[in-house]
């Protein structure tokens, strides 16, 4: 992955939605880029172990949890699930928990914040319907790139020089 978030801004701003900067990193790789699955859910992580527990390969999830800031959807054992399963990154509109752990797992992750409170399993989400939070309109089957200056996302997979 030879690019720089700051480099795409520079070539394809007008075909892209740039996240505000509100997202801490927590995962081992800083830099990942994918096809978006989205899933919305507040509090609850069923649908998300559930997806992330399928073929990840190429692709980012993105979570909206509402923002929530009282449970974490996503820990060490799901993070460990994600990257043994192909995926390349998380984006939670929330939090995650287990942090140490996160930062030894080879997987994008950014998050609100941590919270040492598990989610709620009431069987609750929303899979692939579009989600909107941090300034952007996100729908699955775009793409998203991020890295140490930010997160963009544009409506295909963009042409990268090499």
């Amino acid at each position: 992955m030879n690019y720089s978030t700051p480099d795409i801004c520079d070539d394809f701003l007008s075909d892209l939605q740039v996240l505000e900067p509100l997202f801490t990193e927590y995962g081992a790789r800083d830099k990942f880029s994918g096809e978006v699955v989205t899933i919305k859910c507040f509090e609850d992580n069923t649908l998300l172990k559930q997806t992330l527990g399928t073929d990840g390969t190429g692709k980012v999830m993105v979570v909206d949890g509402g923002g929530s800031l009282r449970r974490a959807l996503l820990g060490d054992m799901l993070a460990a699930m994600a990257a043994d399963n192909g995926w390349q990154g998380v984006v939670i509109n929330g939090c995650v928990r287990d942090v140490e752990i996160l930062k030894t797992i080879r997987l994008g992750v950014r998050a609100l914040n941590c919270h040492p409170v598990r989610s709620d399993k009431r069987n609750e989400g929303q899979l692939n319907v579009p989600v909107s939070f941090a300034g952007a309109n996100i729908n699955p089957g775009q793409y998203l790139y991020a890295d140490e200056n930010g997160i963009v996302v544009a409506n295909t997979k963009l042409e990268l020089a090499r």
